[in-house]
Protein backbone atom coordinates (compact mmCIF):
# COMPACT_ATOMS: atom_id res chain seq x y z
CA UNK A 1 0.00 0.00 0.00
CA UNK A 2 1.68 3.35 -1.02
CA UNK A 3 1.25 5.83 1.99
CA UNK A 4 1.34 9.61 1.57
CA UNK A 5 3.37 11.87 4.59
CA UNK A 6 0.82 11.35 7.10
CA UNK A 7 1.51 7.54 7.31
CA UNK A 8 -2.51 6.91 6.06
CA UNK A 9 -2.41 6.92 2.31
CA UNK A 10 -4.28 8.97 0.20
CA UNK A 11 -7.53 10.13 1.44
CA UNK A 12 -10.76 8.61 0.26
CA UNK A 13 -13.42 10.06 -1.90
CA UNK A 14 -15.16 10.55 2.22
CA UNK A 15 -12.48 12.51 2.90
CA UNK A 16 -12.09 14.66 0.48
CA UNK A 17 -15.83 15.23 1.02
CA UNK A 18 -15.30 15.96 4.70
CA UNK A 19 -12.43 18.60 3.87
CA UNK A 20 -14.36 20.40 1.87
CA UNK A 21 -17.37 21.16 3.55
CA UNK A 22 -14.73 22.11 6.77
CA UNK A 23 -12.95 24.73 4.00
CA UNK A 24 -16.38 26.31 3.30
CA UNK A 25 -17.27 27.18 7.04
CA UNK A 26 -16.67 30.65 7.78
CA UNK A 27 -14.70 32.40 10.25
CA UNK A 28 -16.49 32.56 13.32
CA UNK A 29 -18.73 29.63 13.08
CA UNK A 30 -18.60 26.30 13.54
CA UNK A 31 -19.93 22.80 12.72
CA UNK A 32 -20.04 19.70 14.57
CA UNK A 33 -18.54 16.45 12.88
CA UNK A 34 -22.60 15.40 13.12
CA UNK A 35 -23.85 18.34 11.16
CA UNK A 36 -20.71 17.72 8.71
CA UNK A 37 -21.94 13.78 8.59
CA UNK A 38 -25.34 14.84 7.72
CA UNK A 39 -24.36 17.01 5.40
CA UNK A 40 -22.83 14.18 3.14
CA UNK A 41 -25.46 12.04 4.30
CA UNK A 42 -22.72 9.63 5.20
CA UNK A 43 -19.86 8.61 7.25
CA UNK A 44 -21.53 9.64 10.57
CA UNK A 45 -19.91 12.02 13.34
CA UNK A 46 -16.91 9.15 14.19
CA UNK A 47 -16.15 8.88 10.86
CA UNK A 48 -15.69 12.39 10.18
CA UNK A 49 -13.18 12.62 13.12
CA UNK A 50 -11.11 10.04 11.96
CA UNK A 51 -10.85 12.05 8.73
CA UNK A 52 -10.13 15.58 10.37
CA UNK A 53 -7.49 13.34 12.56
CA UNK A 54 -5.86 12.10 9.79
CA UNK A 55 -5.96 14.95 7.59
CA UNK A 56 -7.41 17.96 8.86
CA UNK A 57 -4.36 19.73 9.65
CA UNK A 58 -4.78 21.65 6.02
CA UNK A 59 -8.43 23.00 6.70
CA UNK A 60 -9.99 25.00 9.50
CA UNK A 61 -10.13 22.13 11.97
CA UNK A 62 -10.91 24.21 14.89
CA UNK A 63 -14.47 24.73 13.36
CA UNK A 64 -15.12 21.48 13.68
CA UNK A 65 -16.30 20.36 17.05
CA UNK A 66 -17.96 17.73 19.54
CA UNK A 67 -22.01 17.73 19.68
CA UNK A 68 -21.92 19.85 23.12
CA UNK A 69 -19.36 22.48 21.19
CA UNK A 70 -16.33 21.49 23.29
CA UNK A 71 -12.72 22.47 21.88
CA UNK A 72 -11.36 20.11 19.89
CA UNK A 73 -9.41 17.94 22.50
CA UNK A 74 -5.56 18.20 22.78
CA UNK A 75 -6.08 21.42 21.14
CA UNK A 76 -7.89 23.33 23.53
CA UNK A 77 -5.74 26.08 23.66
CA UNK A 78 -4.65 26.36 19.70
CA UNK A 79 -8.25 26.11 19.45
CA UNK A 80 -9.41 28.85 21.69
CA UNK A 81 -6.47 31.74 19.72
CA UNK A 82 -8.38 30.57 16.86
CA UNK A 83 -11.65 31.46 18.38
CA UNK A 84 -10.55 34.35 19.50
CA UNK A 85 -8.76 36.16 16.49
CA UNK A 86 -12.20 35.33 14.77
CA UNK A 87 -14.93 36.29 17.27
CA UNK A 88 -15.95 33.10 17.56
CA UNK A 89 -18.95 33.01 20.11
CA UNK A 90 -18.01 31.25 23.67
CA UNK A 91 -19.93 29.99 26.81
CA UNK A 92 -18.93 28.49 29.56
CA UNK A 93 -17.62 28.88 33.68
CA UNK A 94 -16.47 27.28 36.48
CA UNK A 95 -18.49 23.91 36.18
CA UNK A 96 -18.45 23.00 32.51
CA UNK A 97 -15.32 24.87 31.01
CA UNK A 98 -14.72 26.86 27.79
CA UNK A 99 -17.17 25.55 25.07
CA UNK A 100 -18.28 27.45 21.64
CA UNK A 101 -21.95 28.29 21.56
CA UNK A 102 -23.44 26.84 19.34
CA UNK A 103 -26.58 28.05 19.37
CA UNK A 104 -25.09 31.26 17.76
CA UNK A 105 -21.99 29.90 16.24
CA UNK A 106 -23.34 26.77 14.59
CA UNK A 107 -23.27 27.27 10.51
CA UNK A 108 -25.81 25.73 8.75
CA UNK A 109 -25.43 26.50 5.32
CA UNK A 110 -23.02 24.18 4.11
CA UNK A 111 -23.30 22.62 0.16
CA UNK A 112 -22.41 18.64 -0.31
CA UNK A 113 -19.51 18.61 -2.22
CA UNK A 114 -20.18 17.90 -5.81
CA UNK A 115 -18.87 15.34 -8.18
Amino acid sequence: MVTDATGFGPPSEFADDVLEVVDQIPEGMVMTYGDIAEVLGRGGPRGVGSVMARYGSDVPWWRVLRSGGWFPQGLEDEALAHYREEGTPLVGGALDGRRVDLAVARWKDARRPTA
